[in-house]
């Protein structure tokens, strides 16, 4: 089992950045397969990027290709979401999620959920 914490959200302006970060708690964070989902109010949550055990594959929404990155430090149980030319139609509550198994790009499919970070972009 883990636990996620996600922070990092705040306010931006358009064409600003922000960096979210998961931190996983227990010895397995290395196990598990990460991801981003973001929810916009009376929209449904949607996928956003995913990140393989070791982390030499990554996976995007087509929305964010090419402005966000997602990464993860196995050795410090932390995974990021680098978000780069933020636009306002980004502005959703962010949630790092994990999966035991392989990649999923569903909500469904993940096991555990951090409590979300507010990201807002105005412009």
């Amino acid at each position: 089992q883990v636990q996620l914490v996600d922070s990092g959200g705040g306010l931006v302006q358009a064409g600003g950045s922000l960096r979210l970060s998961c931190a996983a708690s227990g010895r397995t964070f290395s196990s598990y397969v990460m991801a981003w989902f973001r929810q916009a109010p009376g929209k449904e949550r949607e996928f956003v990027a995913a990140i393989s055990w070791g982390g030499s594959t990554t996976y995007y929404a087509d929305s964010v290709k090419g402005r966000f990155t997602i990464s993860r430090d196995n050795g410090k149980n932390t995974m990021y979401l680098q978000m780069k030319s933020l636009k306002p139609e980004d502005t959703a509550v962010y949630y790092c999620a994990a999966r035991a198994n392989n990649y999923r790009a569903s909500a469904g499919a993940y096991d555990y959920w951090g409590q979300g970070t507010q990201v807002t972009v105005s412009s």
